[in-house]
């Protein structure tokens, strides 16, 4: 039975209300013991390994429920092992893989895929998330029974919202039966065919199309009421604009099962990023204002907000070369995510450790219904281990993840992982 004692770390746990100064020891891939008191205690002589973590934060593993790894179909973008590799890199034990593949995963054969991928990278844990219709084309069910049974954890058809208020309806419902998130990427296309940007200032002084915010605040206000019809568990992807979050708040104060998730990139940067035609900062829902994104911070910091997630999106070097209005939306973001949020957030006073463990942890495992978000004893012992102090540089050809296409590449920042363990084995170290 392998143990390992981490001696030394500042263990944060949301769950349960813990911030000290203590030890963890892991045996056979679980938490045995945590507390004040294993800092000094005697080191045991029984083969135990001892890591000294002095200086450095050990979380519950941090957990990413909105990411897209490609695979089936797709894999010269990112592949299951690719991303799962590049989790693990960035700090976090565990992701969630959207449905957008080919063939999608709207059947229990690509779900079992998706696991079975996993399995074999032996890095950050994969949840699949089925897709909500058949062939993600937003008229009949697909299979949701079959895909929770072989391990879906939620559905969502991703960045293609479903525009049909019956399906939707049926989709909530039938959820229910479950106890599962729904997630819906909120937009209305109908109201902005061939938008590529925020409609604004800068979309004007660019040329650009423009999406406007209430896109997204129609279809939040319509899948709200939704889920007050139905009971269901509705969940906001990469929630973005101020309108959006005040819904969500109002729906929560009225005892609602809504939830919703904000990414790094909306909380660091706005529409005035895209003023050089950089297709790096081209993203769906686009950046918005600097109000928008004040709104965001709030909603972190007054419990709105249930989780930070990236949203990650590897694209081709050659795809995301063409033209700004012809080149894909998404950016990566696995890799760069806890830095920017250490240095941005907490390391600006923004946000407490705690806080930001709790919407990169505890918050993602509560709304997917998924272990870990904890460091009780007994609980796998997926742990974060990262340096609030470590100054690193964003270098995006040192990515696992095969994706580049980030607006973050040269930023010095201060805060980054060192070390990911998934029950308790070393999936990632920065030594």
């Amino acid at each position: 039975m392998k143990r390992l004692l981490i001696r030394g770390a500042r263990l944060i746990d949301p769950s349960r209300g813990l911030d000290i100064l203590g030890g963890m020891l892991i045996s056979d891939g679980r938490i045995e013991a945590i507390g004040a008191e294993l800092v000094n205690a005697p080191d045991p002589h029984d083969g135990t390994e001892i890591l000294d973590a002095t200086g450095l934060v050990a979380a519950p593993g941090f957990i990413d429920m909105h990411v897209h790894l490609r695979e089936p179909g797709f894999e010269y973008k990112e592949t299951i092992a690719s991303g799962a590799d590049a989790a693990a890199a960035g700090g976090f034990t565990a992701v969630a893989a959207m449905a957008n593949t080919s063939p999608p995963n709207d059947n229990a054969s690509v779900t079992e895929f998706v696991l079975k991928k996993a399995a074999e990278a032996g890095k950050a844990r994969v949840y699949p998330i089925g897709s909500i219709t058949k062939g993600m084309k937003g008229t009949e069910l697909a299979e949701i029974g079959e895909m929770v049974e072989a391990g879906a954890v939620a559905v969502s058809d991703d960045g293609l919202p479903v525009s049909n208020i019956s399906v939707m309806r049926r989709a909530m419902e039938y959820t229910t039966l479950f106890d599962i998130p729904l997630i819906e990427h909120c937009e209305t296309p109908e109201l902005h065919p061939g938008g590529v940007m925020n409609e604004g200032f800068w979309s004007t002084s660019l040329g650009l199309r423009g999406i406007p915010r209430a896109s997204e605040e129609i279809s939040v206000d319509r899948n709200i009421a939704l889920a007050e019809l139905t009971g269901a568990r509705f969940h906001v992807a990469h929630l973005s604009t101020e309108g959006a979050l005040r819904r969500v708040a109002e729906a929560k104060d009225r005892g609602l099962r809504v939830t919703c998730e904000v990414t790094p990139h909306h909380l660091v940067l706005t529409d005035e990023s895209v003023k050089s035609y950089d297709t790096h900062a081209k993203m769906k829902p686009p950046l918005v204002t600097e109000a928008d994104r004040e709104a965001l911070i709030n909603g972190l910091k007054d419990g709105t907000v249930d989780a930070i997630a990236t949203d990650h999106a590897p694209h081709h070097a050659d795809e995301k070369g063409e033209d700004f209005d012809h080149a894909p939306f998404g950016i990566v973001g696995l890799e760069t995510a806890v830095s920017l949020c250490l240095d941005r957030l907490v390391g600006t006073g923004i946000l407490s450790m705690t806080r930001f463990v709790e919407l990169m942890s505890t918050g993602p495992a509560r709304v997917l219904g998924v272990s870990g978000g904890t460091l009780e004893v007994g609980a796998p012992a997926d742990i974060s281990l990262f340096d609030p102090q470590k100054r690193v540089r964003v270098d995006p050809d040192k990515f696992r993840s095969k994706g580049r296409n980030t607006p973050f590449g040269g930023w010095e920042l201060t805060g980054a992982p060192v070390r990911t363990f998934v029950a308790g084995r070393v999936v990632w170290s920065a030594e």
